[in-house]
């Protein structure tokens, strides 16, 4: 699901709620569920500080349900072993706006930098972490980029 609680940017829900899906599906999360949330600049900023004491708004930040002790092995289709289990997986908030200010420095349009966002959202709510795990989550994350055309 979807939610879109910010004005700043306008934002098409519909293709994203595409993509969220099948991106459930190719990872084998066809039973999960994830609220992807788009909130403004001012309230990531919030969320930042809260969550992470950190200023300032950033572009994504995940909220898994369960704390993992390490990552959804993803398998050689980039399936996790429990694939067939309900599971809330958790929440991710993206800021649009910080989203266009990171397409438009690096020449992406801003539709194709919220798929971005939502994929490593979720390999966020899988376990993956890039700032501990010496480039694991990197590399997963740019063969599924490669792999659904985000590259």
């Amino acid at each position: 699901m979807i939610l879109n609680r910010q004005h700043e940017v306008l934002v098409a829900r519909g293709p994203l709620e595409s993509f969220l899906r099948r991106v459930k599906r190719e990872l084998g999360l066809k039973q999960s569920d994830v609220t992807v949330c788009l909130v403004s600049d001012a309230a990531m900023a919030r969320l930042n500080q809260n969550f992470r004491m950190k200023k300032g708004p950033t572009d994504v930040l995940s909220f898994p349900s369960v704390t993992r002790r390490r990552p959804v092995r993803l398998g050689r289709r980039s399936r996790p072993a429990n694939s067939g289990q309900q599971e809330y997986l958790g929440d991710i908030a993206i800021s649009p706006a910080a989203a266009r200010r990171y397409a438009s420095k690096h020449e992406r349009k801003i539709a194709k930098e919220l798929r971005v966002l939502i994929l490593h959202g979720v390999l966020h709510l899988l376990g993956y972490d890039h700032e501990t795990d010496q480039g694991e989550m990197d590399k997963v994350e740019q063969k599924l980029r490669k792999r659904f055309g985000l590259t």
